[in-house]
């Protein structure tokens, strides 16, 4: 190849550079944070987690500050009934296991000593073990759930820890996953299955949640939602109404079922990607969508898109 050759196909390559260069600076770049995962509320901050640390903004947007900085993935972050602290559950003794810090940031308390599972990394169809769901309201006990006493990966049982890492306590229910108490706790609403983590889409089988109550006063059990569909991730409401997620209508949307009437409602009709790992506060329900973090607030029965999310 003689010299003006070589210019000629040197002009090329930088042209096609050029042109290349320019169609990616054109193009538009997202203007929020996406991939916030497991979001909580207090009705002040939302925690979540992202790139497998823990996050804390405002409620109404803004710059997120980084709560966590471990070794492990840490995730499903919960505040405590008054706003104070949180519970997440990390791995940054190896196991993954209950953790609880100041709300503000601060040194995370370890909870639970539980021994290895060989399925127990956030990526398992059946999700990792000591998963935090909730808090009780009137004591200060942190729920989770575990495999700690099975020999079945399938089968989770919720367990209490207080924050003197006491030995954990069984509730008295066999098997159980998502959880959320009424504001006396005197009774609970609760999934018996936990396969959030599975990519079926549309199964009506066997494992195919429903919301049950549970009064803790007469032991007494009762299937509140008794649909074909996936109905998961129950949140007591301070109206005292039961709000769940269900692929009734082919996409996890927010419904709310009425504990007086017994009459169910759909709230969001999304049908581009599903609502994922809702939470509830006082006034607001925060959820996953698309891989942004959106909010149902409860009065108005609407769902709103938050102000723009940085990271530090």
């Amino acid at each position: 190849m003689n010299i003006f050759s070589r210019f000629f196909v040197f002009l090329c390559l930088t042209a096609i550079s050029l042109i290349s260069i320019t169609t990616v600076s054109a193009q538009k770049l997202p203007d929020t944070t996406r991939l916030l995962r497991f979001p909580a509320t207090n009705d002040r901050q939302i925690v979540f987690c992202y790139a497998g640390e823990i996050y804390t903004v405002g409620k109404e947007g803004g710059i997120a500050r980084r709560l966590t900085s471990g070794p492990g993935y840490s995730s499903f972050p919960r505040f405590s009934p008054d706003g104070k602290q949180i519970a997440f559950t990390s791995q940054y003794d190896g196991n993954t296991e209950v953790y609880v810090m100041p709300a503000d940031g601060g040194t995370p308390k370890r909870l639970t000593t539980s021994a290895t599972l060989g399925r127990d990394d956030i990526s398992d169809r059946m999700g990792p073990n000591n998963l935090v769901m909730a808090w009780q309201n009137t004591k200060p006990l942190v729920v989770f759930r575990s495999r700690m006493k099975t020999f079945n990966d399938f089968i989770g049982s919720l367990f209490t820890v207080g924050l003197d890492a006491e030995l954990p306590q069984q509730l008295p229910v066999p098997r159980g996953g998502f959880v959320s108490f009424s504001p006396d706790d005197s009774k609970m609403a609760y999934n018996q299955v936990f396969r959030e983590f599975r990519t079926w889409k549309h199964y009506r089988g066997g494992m195919a949640d429903d919301v049950w109550i549970y009064d803790f006063k007469t032991g007494a059990t009762e299937n509140l939602t008794n649909n074909p569909a996936q109905d998961i991730c129950p949140m007591w409401g301070p109206d005292n109404k039961i709000y769940f997620i269900s692929d009734r209508d082919n996409r996890m949307n927010l419904f709310v079922a009425d504990l007086a009437t017994k009459e169910t409602k759909q709230l969001t009709h999304f049908t581009d990607f599903d609502i994922k790992f809702p939470s509830i506060g006082k006034d607001s329900i925060v959820f996953e969508q698309a891989g942004y973090r959106k909010i149902l607030l409860l009065a108005a029965a609407r769902w709103s898109m938050p102000p723009n999310i940085s990271n530090r």
